[in-house]
């Protein structure tokens, strides 16, 4: 079988594979407990959570995007 019909090889996969990491890690971060109605829970904007993993993922969806739109090479063996 020829190597040259798959629109995507092992480097664009284990790409993928990082990449779903990395947003899986960065919405790991943004969970946690949250206020109720009867107390307050001010940890809910802290800087992780609000700044910090958010970036975290938008890493990580760029990185499965490139992963997506990148052309392996000819001669590459998957």
């Amino acid at each position: 079988m020829d190597k040259k019909n798959f629109a995507f090889d092992k480097t664009n996969f284990i790409l993928l594979a990082v990449g779903m990491i990395v947003v899986i890690i960065g919405f790991i971060l943004m969970s946690g407990g949250g206020s109720t109605e009867n107390a307050y829970d001010p940890e809910i904007f802290n800087a992780m959570r609000t700044k910090v993993a958010p970036v975290i993922c938008f890493v990580g969806f760029v990185s499965m995007v490139y992963a997506i739109i990148r052309k392996p090479k000819d001669g590459e063996e998957a």
